[in-house]
């Protein structure tokens, strides 16, 4: 049995990142399905079922923290994905990876936008 916490975080899961999301769950089921369900759980059915913050706000407050994390690049992709899918725009994710340079630097900042030009190609957008 499912609990609500978990259909919640599945449903929100699906509204944000779509395929990729239940692409990243799948990947941990034969190795650490707790983890999953956690993600699932508490990052999609408890925090990003929070009032307070439109999905586009929390999209761009994501793909900020793993840039500036650096090394997170396979979850950046899954949410410059999720970004796009929640109405953030191409430019406006270049322009927030570019806001980031005076406070993480050159390298994490090229390495994030490499991301977004891999995402931005296979959907076929092109950035004015």
């Amino acid at each position: 049995m499912e609990s609500e916490r978990f259909i919640t975080g599945k449903n929100k899961l699906q509204e944000i990142d779509g395929h990729s999301g239940e692409k990243v769950i799948e990947s941990l089921q034969s190795v650490a399905p707790d983890l999953g369900r956690y993600i699932i759980e508490f990052a999609f059915g408890d925090v990003y079922s929070r009032e307070g913050l439109s999905l586009q706000e929390r999209e761009i407050i994501t793909i900020t923290s793993l840039l500036t994390q650096g090394g997170c690049e396979p979850q950046l992709e899954v949410h410059i994905n999720g970004s796009l899918n929640v109405g953030v725009s191409a430019e406006k994710i270049i322009e927030v990876f570019i806001q980031c340079i005076p406070y993480t630097g050159f390298p994490k900042v090229l390495n994030a936008v490499n991301v977004a030009k891999k995402v931005f190609a296979e959907r076929g957008i092109a950035v004015k």
